[in-house]
């Protein structure tokens, strides 16, 4: 057993140190009270979810356990799990003993970079790496730009990305670029746009699909989403950008964010994407991974995050940022092609200029 002090760090006489000081004085191992001075990045969060993300490694449990027990303190006096702290606040956190486990490194990581100033960064994700650790995960996009970054004071997803889909992904710097952004997609504010591959004979230049999703768990534990009457309302917008066959090439405009909803929207309405392998055509998938006379194998899920538009935090001026296609998935529709075509791509989605 050892004292968790990565979570806490010395009380100093000047009582304000940089946020980014706590996982180096967290690993001094202090045994004593630790009061910790909160920072203007660190302001505007509720205390539980504070503790939370700065004792990283302890059980929930036992995190409200000392919120209910009093010994968490701010300012010197009792608050409860719902208190959200405020700059300059002063923060009691009692020592907490938990089992010693070994620690696993995170390999520090940068990602190709489609937006950065001091309040936001802006990435394009590559299929295949999620987006954080957890779910047997050990660590995804958020613990790697950490560990790749270790003088930035706060790093934070905006929101997530399924791991095979590919694509723009936002990063706050401040919280309250976190805050305003989270506020946006909210009330609907930003405008999400994505491309999917789908099998199926798409009739509509533009179609609505509005269908209840339900979240669940299966038995092994793996979270799924079916359509069910009592689910969650939600709204997907879809574009046909041009056939390949017995192909559609899609663009999804997202009206909720609902979790999987593209995906679950699509298999539905009986087109499922291309690579899905949880709501797709298992046998379509497995034949496609194969080449077979001009179409190229293909082997990750067709769902890219193209393109986002949403107003900048700080400036109020609309940002629109676009991820091209991966080549991968260039090369595939390419492939998809009949012989004599030479029609371009969509404009605007391919990555090597073909418009």
């Amino acid at each position: 057993m050892k004292d968790l002090a990565r979570f806490s760090r010395e009380a100093s006489e000047t009582a304000k140190t940089a946020p980014a000081s706590r996982s180096a004085v967290a690993s001094q191992n202090l045994p004593q009270v630790q009061l910790l001075t909160i920072s203007e990045e660190e302001a505007g969060q509720r205390i539980d979810n504070f503790l939370l993300r700065i004792c990283k490694g302890v059980p929930k449990s036992h995190i409200y356990r000392v919120l209910r027990s009093g010994e968490v303190r701010v300012n010197k006096g009792r608050i409860d799990q719902t208190y959200r702290l405020v700059e300059g606040d002063m923060v009691r956190v009692p020592p907490i003993r938990v089992a010693e486990r070994q620690e696993s490194v995170v390999p520090g990581a940068e990602f190709r970079i489609l937006f950065e100033d001091s309040h936001m960064l802006v990435i394009d994700k590559p299929a295949g790496v999620a987006v954080h650790g957890g779910s047997g995960v050990s660590y995804g996009v958020i613990e790697q730009l950490r560990a790749a970054r270790p003088q930035a004071k706060f790093l934070e997803l905006v929101h997530r990305l399924d791991r095979d889909t590919s694509g723009v992904l936002l990063i706050a710097k401040k919280r309250s670029a976190l805050t305003n952004l989270h506020d946006q997609m909210r009330d609907g504010v930003t405008d999400k746009r994505y491309l999917t591959l789908v099998q199926g004979d798409w009739k509509n230049a533009r179609q609505h699909i509005k269908l209840p999703l339900f979240k669940y768990s299966t038995a092994d534990g793996e979270r799924r989403v079916r359509v069910q009457a009592d689910g969650q309302a939600s709204h997907t917008v879809f574009s046909l950008l041009r056939r390949f066959g017995e192909f559609a090439l899609l663009e999804a405009e997202l009206k909720t964010g609902r979790t999987h909803q593209i995906r679950v929207h699509l298999s539905s309405s009986g087109f499922p994407i291309v690579g899905d392998d949880k709501y797709g055509d298992f046998p379509l998938n497995k034949a496609l991974q194969k080449a077979d006379g001009r179409r190229i194998a293909f082997k990750r899920m067709f769902l890219h995050a193209w393109r986002i538009s949403f107003t900048h935090p700080e400036s109020g001026e609309t940002v629109t940022l676009k991820a091209a296609l991966p080549q991968e998935c260039e090369n595939f529709l390419r492939s998809l092609r009949e012989d004599g075509d030479d029609e371009a791509l969509p404009q605007g989605i391919a990555g090597d200029g073909e418009e």
